[in-house]
């Protein structure tokens, strides 16, 4: 969840970074209660973002995640550091799917939960202490362009069978999960490249609201996709609940029959949301 800035709110003075700095020496400033906390690194608006914001950091994620990040407020540790982190548990959560049977399934699943948690940390942490830069919003968007790109990847060559645990190996699901990951990858280049677009065009980024769609029938078809919501099955998270569904699956009636549905299923679904993002974003009112 990208590192925005955050309105001209600041903490109490007893448990700003400023307090920390006037602090006698040795003595270790107070935490910021949850409450202080929360009301700077989720500032107004922050979890009603339509394309900013993933249903699970609404649900729960933030919840857990202010509680960790509270703590972090002194820590040694940089926004951007974090960053990197969560680059690697995203990175991971894809190449553990290699290990053969149900535990990498569940791994992965857990390493993208991690991920997840991370990317609001970092975030938050950013907000906290003022230190929201143009390098932390770019490495965060590096970073789910990699970690997506790996799950999906990972998840193909697992239905490849590549260390030959259920047969010989079958390279055309490598190529499916394969496809699956540029599929994710160019749909969220093609909503960066809008911003891309207006600026050297002279114009603002555009705001999260600012979508809308100019043919009638764009509109029913984007409102119906909206609705069924299939189109987030290739996200990280959907994708490694829906991985770890096809691995219990697999694990009660043996072989990879399910996996390799799936990862069949994930290539339709990219190759297809690939073409309908680009031509809802060419037909709305983003690029005006």
């Amino acid at each position: 969840m990208s590192k925005t800035s955050a309105p001209d709110s600041a903490a109490p003075e007893a448990t700003s970074p400023e307090a920390a700095v006037k602090s006698p020496k040795g003595s270790k400033p107070p935490l910021p209660s949850l409450a202080e906390f929360r009301a700077v690194a989720h500032p107004e608006g922050l979890l009603d973002r339509r394309s900013g914001e993933h249903w699970a950091g609404r649900i729960y994620m933030r919840r857990i995640s202010s509680r960790i990040t509270r703590h972090l407020v002194y820590a040694p540790v940089t926004p951007n550091q974090l960053t990197w982190l969560m680059m690697v548990a995203g990175v991971l959560g894809g190449a553990v799917l290699l290990l053969p049977g149900i535990w990498g399934a569940v791994l992965g699943a857990l390493l993208i939960q991690v991920y997840l948690g991370l990317d609001c940390v970092d975030g938050e942490l950013a907000r906290w202490r003022k230190q929201t830069s143009t390098t932390g919003v770019y490495l965060d968007r590096i970073g789910h362009y990699l970690s997506e790109a790996a799950l999906l990847t990972g998840f193909g060559l697992r239905a490849a069978d590549l260390f030959q645990q259920d047969g010989s190996r079958a390279w055309l699901w490598a190529f499916l999960g394969t496809l699956s990951a540029l599929g994710a990858i160019l749909i969220k280049a093609e909503t960066d490249l809008v911003d891309v677009a207006r600026i050297r065009r002279g114009l603002t980024a555009v705001e999260d609201s600012a979508s809308v769609p100019r043919a009638a029938g764009v509109a029913r078809a984007r409102k119906l996709a909206s609705a069924l919501k299939f189109h987030r099955l290739i996200g990280g998270v959907e994708a490694s609940l829906f991985i770890l569904a096809a691995g219990i699956a697999d694990a009660v009636h043996g072989g990879l029959f399910f996996s390799r549905l799936a990862v069949a299923i994930l290539a339709g679904i990219a190759l297809l949301q690939t073409l309908l993002h680009l031509l809802s974003i060419v037909l709305s009112s983003r690029l005006r």
